[in-house]
């Protein structure tokens, strides 16, 4: 039975699901209760300009999926479409019970006016994106999805289509920058390109300069969703506490910024010791792992239009190298890149990054 949940009352039970399910899955990283909580309030702005429903199935008295369906108006706008989005999927490994799921989020999403569905989105392409596709060896970086190789199966079942897949570089910390690297760094420096870390004390305006820099860079690229101030503040409120201002960079020309990138170390292994619980013991294991954090993901990167490919990127992360090395920091992931965002992927490789996970985002006409 797929029953549709009031979010102010059952949220506990859709927030709860992923944690049943994958309890004995060495892979997966439970997320916060209390946060989700948050992400799924009316404190998240992008309920201002989304129409969210959530589902829940249930099989002999238990709950065994979930998912939700959402129109997101200012996506819609910007790209001419009418594409309604499901999100937050999870199942027991039961073929009819993921279509059931599917076909009410289809269901709704059509009665709603959309043309196709598309997903999974968390809720945006500002947030997590696709389900795993390619590389199921490891624990997730932070925001970034995880889940069994089933669901691909479940959404090819159901015909759903590939509409875009989305990769993940990894990059083994070297004892130096890669000779390529430092030569065209020192290249644009030559031209006046500087680079600051972000400045903690006024940090909101640092990650607006981030947020004009992202909608320069990445505006006309597929998907793409830009951000409202009070959304920035959102997302950066989720992230300030791990940032770390030294791999967090602006590049600046005469004083305007034209460039950001941003690292901040993978929590998720925090979170993993923290079972989605946030208490005086869990909050102490927190303190003593986030010491212990060995990985970083390049999350926060982009360049004005009229400087790409012209060595800001090298400059950067020449910069954002030393504090890598300082911390002990064993691997470094970017992600995610557009599979057609090929000039990424090359600035990427000439870093040393090599690709090695792969996310799926899928549609279907309704």
């Amino acid at each position: 039975m797929i029953k549709v949940i009031d979010a102010s009352k059952k949220i506990n039970d859709f927030i709860h699901l992923p944690l049943t399910l994958f309890s004995k899955d060495p892979n997966f990283v439970p997320q916060l209760n209390a946060e989700m909580r948050t992400h799924f309030s009316e404190k998240n702005p992008f309920f201002k300009h989304a129409e969210v429903t959530y589902f829940l199935a249930e099989k002999d008295g238990k709950t065994v999926g979930r998912v939700a369906a959402f129109v997101d108006k200012v996506h819609n706008e910007v790209h001419r479409e009418k594409t309604g989005f499901f999100g937050f999927f999870d199942c027991i490994d039961d073929a009819n019970v993921a279509a059931a799921l599917f076909d009410h989020a289809a269901s709704h999403l059509k009665a709603a006016g959309m043309a196709s569905m598309r997903g999974p989105m968390s809720f945006s392409t500002n947030e997590e994106c696709g389900f795993l596709h390619e590389g199921f060896d490891e624990p997730p970086i932070i925001m970034m999805p995880y889940n069994p190789p089933r669901y691909n199966d479940f959404c090819e079942r159901y015909g759903m289509k590939k509409i875009k897949d989305l990769y993940a570089y990894i990059y083994e910390v070297k004892e130096r920058v890669p000779e390529k690297v430092i030569r065209v760094a020192a290249l644009i420096e030559k031209r006046g390109i500087t680079v600051r870390p972000i400045n903690m004390k006024n940090f909101i305006s640092d990650m607006m300069i981030f947020k004009d820099v992202y909608h320069s860079a990445w505006g006309k690229n597929w998907g793409f969703v830009p951000m409202s101030d009070e959304e920035l503040v959102y997302a950066s409120g989720r992230l300030k506490q791990i940032i770390v201002p030294e791999m967090t960079l602006i590049a600046e020309k005469a004083g305007e910024p034209i460039g950001f990138f941003g690292m901040v170390p993978d929590f998720n292994f925090v979170l993993k010791k923290m079972n989605a619980k946030l208490n005086p013991i869990t909050i102490a294991k927190a303190l003593y792992y986030s010491k212990k954090v060995k990985d970083l993901r390049v999350m926060l990167l982009g360049v004005k239009k009229e400087y790409r490919n012209k060595g800001v990127e090298a400059l950067m992360f020449r910069e954002g190298f030393p504090p890598i090395k300082k911390g002990n920091y064993q691997r470094v992931e970017f992600s995610w890149i557009l599979e057609d965002n090929v000039p990424v992927q090359r600035t990427i490789e000439l870093f040393g990054g090599r690709l090695y996970k792969k996310y799926r985002i899928y549609e279907k006409a309704l």
